[in-house]
């Protein structure tokens, strides 16, 4: 055997080994036909398929990272925001009641809100969230918009175990490094540079636009950031301000189909996801939100999926959506990227591997329903 032909089987073998030998926990699935179903009861039981909520958050701050992308003026179809591409406001109302009950002693709801690093609050109200219901589902619920400064004093750095792929570290608000779990709560959709968007994807939403945006200053954050990420993260055509780490190599690839999913990968193993929740039972297919230019449908997949493990968690998701986690690039729906799913379990997040993961409730098989390219 030649050298060209041992490193091209050792290249071959490498994300075998890497499935076998990352991390893995279960994950549970729930066919949920609507919002008015007991939700409380649904998640309840399911906490309860993965090893229960009391162990994950009694007497701890939970962090919840909402799924609000983009801004709250742009609507699909004229539908709530919840039915297509955000968070639905009954799934937050319901988890924090149930991580209340398991005994979580506070509870932030985050998001790094489109354009703005005004209050959480009005953006909810402002995408037709009922804030005093969601505040009168449990006590100490509290709420940051992490796209600036916020209410802490200082930016938390968090370092990218082995180094990173596209930057070494991330510099985000406090309220990512001020708690004991941090959760995902995601949608359940296509996206147009990382292939899926599920509980890790939903991460990227933690980065500030004051440091990461396109109008951020060059040497210091602007806490009052009015534009989105592209030119830093999507295209690095500029570097972030110089209070963060700047990228590893500024000559390497430049296309967001490369960036994104290396991007999501690192972030993921940078800030840890404990509780990883993805809402199906509702959403959009054919991309993350309205202002794709492709082909979107309002579909009703009927499903919940929640794990401990984001890898584990977003491969099970991704395979309900029709797809192989494991795919490829130039296979749907990684057809234009790179699978960040594989890219973090290389970064030994999670497997990828459907065999090594446990799924409890519904099957998977039981459960799919096709996005397109399936």
């Amino acid at each position: 055997m030649t050298r060209r032909e041992l490193l091209a089987l050792a290249g071959a073998a490498a994300p075998m080994l890497a499935a076998r030998s990352a991390p893995t926990a279960p994950v549970s699935i729930a066919k949920v036909p609507s919002y008015n179903e007991d939700l409380v009861a649904v998640f309840t039981k399911m906490f309860d398929q993965i090893g229960g909520a009391g162990r994950l958050v009694k007497n701890k701050t939970v962090t919840v990272k909402l799924n609000l992308t983009g801004s709250p003026g742009l609507r699909f179809q004229g539908k709530p925001l919840g039915l297509t591409h955000y968070s639905h406001p009954k799934t937050a109302s319901a988890m924090a009641y149930v991580l209340h009950r398991a005994g979580a002693k506070r509870i932030r709801f985050t998001e790094s809100a489109w354009a703005t690093a005004g209050p959480l609050e009005d953006y909810l109200l402002d995408s037709g969230w009922n804030v005093r219901q969601l505040l009168a589902a449990a006590p100490n619920i509290e709420f940051e918009n992490t796209n600036g400064l916020g209410k802490g004093k200082q930016y938390h750095r968090f370092p990218v175990p082995g180094g990173g792929l596209i930057f070494p570290a991330y510099q985000l608000n406090h309220a990512y490094a001020d708690t004991d779990v941090f959760m995902s709560m995601a949608k359940l959709k296509n996206h147009e540079t990382c292939g899926v968007t599920l509980a890790m994807k939903n991460i990227f939403g933690i980065t500030p636009a004051s440091i990461y945006g396109d109008d951020a200053g060059k040497d210091e954050p602007n806490e009052r950031p009015s534009k989105g990420r592209g030119e830093v993260c999507h295209f690095g055509k500029r570097q972030p301000a110089s209070c963060a780490p700047s990228e590893i190599d500024p000559h390497s690839n430049r296309e967001s189909t490369y960036r994104m999913p290396r991007i999501v990968a690192e972030l993921v193993a940078a800030r840890p996801i404990h509780i990883s929740f993805i809402d199906g039972v509702e959403t959009m297919s054919g991309g993350e939100g309205p202002w794709i230019r492709r082909e979107l449908a309002h579909v009703k997949p009927g499903v919940m999926i929640l794990g401990t493990n984001p890898v584990t968690t977003d491969s099970v998701a991704t395979a309900v959506m029709g797809y192989d986690p494991r795919a490829g690039k130039g296979t749907a729906p990684f057809q234009r990227c790179d699978n960040s799913l594989v890219l973090a379990e290389s970064l030994g997040v999670g497997t990828t591997d459907l065999n090594n993961i446990e799924v409890a409730g519904a099957r998977i098989g039981d459960a799919v329903f096709k996005f397109p390219g399936a």
